[in-house]
């Protein structure tokens, strides 16, 4: 019985370690796919944010932009720390395991040459036949031939464990090596990324100086920036009220305080509402190229931290000439031309609506028909070479998350 609990015990450490071992390496693999986006993000900031450096920015978009940038670097260096520690652990962990493999390899050998001697003493012929016919009967015969060949079985059994122990080392001695050929690769890495990090943070301190010296001036352009988002936000939300009143004269209802907020739909109207819903994370980007510059919500201004961005959307970097495509079927349902700033394109989609502002060109009208990935567009680009297109989400007339809908946003 006490054999028995031995055993179990014994298996269950060795699921134990197996599961523990096969949920690292998962860990180790989920962190090298992370820390490859984020090399990714890098090269794209540097292409969309920081490529045409013969047109100079405005202090204010060139410490997002840094802002932006040492975030992205910060996150680098952390997930590849982390991805060391644990290539570290594992490095100590197959070092014990070489540890009590050679032990057991050595012991393996010294049972396998004792049998051996043994053997060679028993080699003879003679010696086999006078120990078989020495027996007092029949059954201890048997009992000694059984003997002497699960004695040459049990010999086999010890050489084939001993190639099967020393091809198991020689394989972890391989992994081992390689697993401190990638430490030492993630090791140097970090070091690059820490020079190019400290690089930034010298230039973000030169403009945030230059910044705090007329930070009036700079507060001002802000605020201003500020003020026309909060224009187009009014005038999209306008827009999106009257719309739901007219479908609900459409539709034959009365105007209550339930009804004014959200879409009567057609039998058509609902199932491609229902198609988008179904959708929520698999949407398209707007634009083939970019990254989120300015998330959705509110938070602290990069520049002045007493400060705050409200915005109902997100704001995306891109190239410059960047088209602007619908990220889902639906129907123009306005075109937004201001005095002050660049036209926005709004489309519906049963009872949801996107929002695509700071175009350049339109080559959309309001009743078109779209479909997924349809030309809508050029985003405008500044004299400053900044070219970032405002792209907001609605269900009804609230506004959502676009991260939350937009395929890994």
């Amino acid at each position: 019985m006490k054999h028995c609990q031995s055993f179990f015990l014994i298996l269950i450490f060795v699921l134990l370690g197996s599961t523990s071992a096969l949920a690292q390496k998962n860990k180790i693999d989920q962190l090298e796919a992370q820390r490859l986006e984020i090399k990714n993000q890098i090269k794209q900031i540097n292409n969309l944010l920081f490529k045409n450096k013969s047109k100079q920015k405005n202090q204010t978009s060139l410490i997002e932009d840094l802002n932006y940038k040492l975030g992205v670097r910060r996150n680098l260096i952390k997930v590849t720390n982390q991805q060391a520690n644990l290539i570290t652990r594992e490095i100590n962990s197959n070092q014990k395991q070489i540890t009590a493999l050679r032990e057991e390899l050595v012991i393996l050998k010294e049972n396998y040459a004792k049998t051996i001697q043994t053997a060679y003493k028993n080699k003879k012929s003679q010696n086999r036949v006078m120990f078989l016919l020495s027996s007092s009967n029949f059954r201890q015969a048997y009992k000694r031939l059984e003997y002497m060949n699960q004695y040459s079985k049990y010999q086999k059994q010890q050489g084939e464990n001993i190639k099967e122990k020393a091809l198991e080392l020689q394989s972890l001695n391989l992994k081992l090596g390689q697993q401190k050929t990638d430490k030492d690769k993630l090791v140097a890495e970090n070091k690059e990324v820490q020079k190019a990090l400290e690089v930034d943070m010298k230039q973000h301190k030169t403009v945030m100086t230059a910044i705090k010296k007329d930070l009036k001036k700079y507060n001002a352009q802000i605020k201003a920036k500020q003020r026309a988002a909060r224009e187009i936000d009014k005038e999209i939300d306008r827009i999106i009220k009257e719309a739901i009143v007219s479908s609900n004269k459409k539709a034959g209802k009365p105007t209550t305080t339930k009804t004014s907020k959200t879409f009567a739909l057609t039998p058509e109207a609902k199932l491609l509402a229902a198609d988008f819903l179904s959708n929520k994370g698999k949407l398209i980007w707007p634009v083939e190229k970019g990254l989120v510059k300015v998330k959705y919500g509110v938070q602290r201004h990069p520049t002045d931290a007493s400060l705050t961005i409200n915005s109902n959307g997100v704001r995306i970097a891109t190239e410059e000439n960047a088209l602007v495509r619908a990220v889902f079927n639906g129907e123009v349902l306005k075109i937004i031309v201001q005095k002050r700033g660049n036209p926005t394109v709004l489309i519906k989609h049963g009872n949801y609506i996107t929002a695509y502002h700071n175009l350049k060109k339109v080559s959309v009208k309001p009743g078109d028909k779209v479909v997924t990935r349809q030309e809508i567009g050029e985003v405008f680009t500044t004299s400053e070479g900044e070219t970032l297109l405002w792209f907001s989400l609605y269900k009804n007339d609230k506004s959502v998350n676009p991260a939350e809908w937009v395929y890994k946003m």
